[in-house]
């Protein structure tokens, strides 16, 4: 029985992954979690399993009666919560966090031996090189969980060299917008995806297509091709998850239902697919699987991935950062949502390389910064 443990368990790819471990309970025991503030989630899940060891929260103090209820159960605030999750007595640690706040705990998995079940992109945007290199050292798995790379991953052969991979994006809700259209874009509007059902903050990045920009620079780190040779194709049907090209002109495609448990049920049981994870996708259903190349002046943030690939060093972080802050700063309704690009292209705008060794704590430190400058731009 494989031991697992979920950092961001209440999110959306959080509580998919709670359905694929209830459904295969005889291959897998849920030992640690952690929720941040959705405090409700807790007894939910603790009343699933009864192998849980480790919960963390936010504050322990707005939990003092389930504290009491589970005495078996220890218990863990902030940061130091994350990484206990994290360092558990699990042998795959799902990163399912959202942001860069993943970025240390999914270390300190890598650090401690564990598999890693692989949702949060950030952690390979801002630090893919040292990532993968720490993965490498300590014998441990990348297993990617976004259905992109998930497919991807489906689709490659030991023996073949890859061309090229095309990720596929559904364009979101404003696919045919006009740029200037954007401006009158509500956080509703934004909010409401076509095709997939997620938390705010990745809904918002596949609305403006930082989310796709970001899946460039992860594709980039896990499967090691150069950036002229990762393609995004707009596919509103969002039934082709992604595709590989290999030398003699074959395309692999992944497809299924729109559904994460797919991708978390093959991470968490590699190689082996499951059984009763999804339902079955009706191919006599599908009269019209649409394809339009991605425009780069049209969808600017896929062009800083590119660029990110090419400057590396800190820039990618600091994409990040802008991203995230610009993001909270449209939620709170403080700025257009044609203003998130405007920021971040900004912040970007003063990067400056340097040859120093890229470290976690100098990604940290820009990652701050950055956020403070941000603000600054906007209450200016």
């Amino acid at each position: 029985m494989r031991k697992v443990a979920i950092l961001g368990a209440s999110g959306s790819i959080g509580t998919s992954t709670i359905k694929v471990i209830e459904t295969h309970q005889d291959l897998f025991s849920l030992v640690a979690f952690s929720v941040y503030n959705n405090i409700g989630a807790i007894e939910t899940i603790l009343s699933k399993f009864d192998s849980v060891e480790i919960v963390a929260v936010k504050k322990l103090d707005d939990i003092k009666d389930i504290i009491k209820k589970y005495p078996k159960v220890r218990f863990y605030e902030g940061d130091e919560g994350l990484n206990k999750v994290a360092t558990s007595s699990a042998s795959i640690v799902v990163a399912a966090l959202v942001g860069f706040v993943g970025l240390a705990p999914t270390i300190a998995a890598i650090e401690a031996k564990k598999d890693i079940a692989l949702a949060n992109k950030e952690t390979l945007v801002v630090a893919g090189d040292i990532v993968m290199k720490k993965a490498k050292e300590n014998n441990v798995k990348i297993l990617p969980v976004d259905s992109e790379h998930s497919a991807i991953f489906q689709c490659l052969e030991d023996d073949n060299k890859v061309k090229k991979i095309i990720l596929t994006a559904s364009g979101g809700p404003f696919f045919r917008y006009s740029k200037d259209k954007l401006k009158d874009v509500t956080i509703e509007d934004a909010l409401n995806h076509p095709t997939w059902k997620m938390g705010a903050k990745i809904t918002i990045d596949s609305a403006t297509m930082f989310n796709k920009a970001f899946e460039i620079i992860e594709a980039y780190h896990l499967f090691g091709v150069s950036k002229e040779n990762i393609e995004v194709l707009i596919h509103p049907q969002s039934v082709i998850h992604s595709m590989v090209e290999f030398e003699d002109g074959a395309i692999k495609a992944q497809l299924g239902v729109s559904d994460m448990k797919i991708p978390i049920a093959y991470a968490l049981n590699y190689k082996k697919r499951l059984d009763n994870v999804a339902a079955s996708l009706d191919l006599a259903s599908l009269h019209n699987l649409e394809f339009y190349k991605a425009d780069l002046d049209r969808f600017s943030p896929l062009k800083l991935a590119y660029k990110a690939l090419e400057l590396k060093g800190t820039y990618p972080a600091i994409l990040n950062a802008a991203n995230e802050q610009a993001v909270a700063l449209f939620l709170d309704k403080k700025i257009r949502f044609d203003q998130i690009y405007e920021l971040v292209e900004k912040a970007l705008s003063g990067y400056k390389p340097d040859n120093e060794e890229l470290t976690i704590e100098k990604i940290m430190e820009v990652d701050r910064k950055t956020r403070i400058l941000v603000k600054e731009m906007v209450s200016a």
